[in-house]
Formats: C-alpha cells, structure tokens, sequence
C-alpha cells in the first residue's frame, strides 16, 4: 500500500514515514503545501496523511477540496493542532475521513490508517485470499493450503497488492508505483525478481500456481 504524508514538520514526516515502513508501506513525503498538492492530484495513492495547517499555496483543506473536486477518493487523514469541534468539523467537511489532534500517539495513527484502507469502495473481508492463499495484513501472516509462508516485507507488499487487484492484470509500472517509494531507484526488472522471489515461496511448493505473466504488460494473481 502507497501512503502520501505532507507534513511540514521534518522530525514528524521522518518519524511517521519510518514507522509506516515499518508496518510495510510504501511512502512519500512532502514538506510543503505546494509539492504535496502537486503530489495528491498526479499521483496514486491508497491514503494520505496531511497536515491540516501545512504551509504554502494549498494548506491541508484546499488540498482535500482539490481531490474530492478532481473525484480522487483516496481517504485522508487530517493532522491538526487545533481541536476544536468547528475546526474538526472543516476538516471532515472539507471532505477528510478522519482526524487526529496533535500531539497523538503513534500507535493510535497506526491504528486509524489500517481502519481507513479498511473502507474499500466495495465491502470485503479484512483476511484477503484467493484459492487456498490468505494473507493477514493486519498480523503479517500469509498462508497457503495451511502452511504458513515467510515473506520478506517488500515481498509480503507486492503479494497483498496483487490480491487486492486478483484478476486484473498489473503493470509493472502500476506495481512499482504502489509497492515501492515514490524516490525509489527501481526497475521494472526488479518487480520481475520480486516476482520470481514470490513464486518460489507461494507457487513452487504447491500444485496450482496463483501468479500469471501477463506477457508484454506485466502479472495478475487469480485463483483457478
């Protein structure tokens, strides 16, 4: 999953941006209003972070107004000193998912990311499967047919990445855009080793093979 941040404050963006890695996220970072609406509106992502009183051009709420006019949906999440009923209200009003008054806990923001990329535009289970494979992103587990599989944490993204699109095939552009960090110095030939990696861990042990090659385009993961 892609997370966008725009936070101003550096030792906040870094200290948020590291632990949703942690959690295997990719993320980007802007610092300024201007770069991050930029950002919001071109590129793709599956949540964003913002600053409600971030500087430049675009603060948090004109940022929020240009996506829901652009009808990006990606949920957002405000960050916001100030807590007052009227300001919170602005903020959801604005077109936010939720919001979150400074100073707050990491653990808690944690928490309120996983329950927005809970709200699919269609209602499914939090367990995502396919066949005899089932992934736990909350839990980091992965099995298939009841064997548990080790995955690394890139390789546990690309696979939930594919599941959350079975049966669509997936550019390898696409892939890397959502599973890797916007800066990241990647290739499309290093989806195909991640590719190849997933495969001797999901599909070599087993009799039915879950990823395809879509040739000339890229993969899709789909269950006979």
């Amino acid at each position: 999953m892609r997370v966008l941040i725009i936070e101003d404050e550096h030792k906040i963006a870094r200290a948020l941006g590291k632990a949703l890695q942690q959690e295997t996220y990719a993320v980007d970072i802007a610092y300024d209003g201007d770069e991050g609406y930029a950002m919001a509106t071109t590129e793709p992502y599956d949540i964003a972070i913002i600053d409600r009183m971030i500087p430049g051009e675009y603060d948090g709420l004109a940022i929020v107004k240009a996506m829901r006019d652009a009808k990006i949906h990606t949920p957002v999440l405000f960050l916001s000193a100030l807590d007052s009923i009227h300001e919170r209200t602005k903020g959801l009003d604005a077109g936010a998912d939720d919001y979150l008054v400074k100073p707050f806990a990491l653990e808690e923001l944690l928490a309120r990311v996983r329950a927005l990329l809970r709200r699919p535009t269609e209602q499914q289970s939090t367990i995502l499967s396919a066949g005899d494979l089932t992934l736990d992103p909350a839990n980091f587990n992965v099995e298939r047919d009841g064997t548990p599989i080790q995955l690394t944490s890139r390789e546990f993204a690309l696979l939930e990445y594919l599941l959350r699109n079975q049966g669509r095939p997936i550019s390898k552009e696409t892939i890397i855009s959502h599973v890797w960090d916007y800066d990241a110095n990647v290739l499309p030939n290093t989806v195909e080793v991640y590719v190849k990696y997933l495969r001797a861990k999901v599909d070599a042990p087993f009799k039915q093979p879950l990823i395809h090659t879509v040739r000339g385009f890229g993969y899709k993961l789909e269950a006979a």
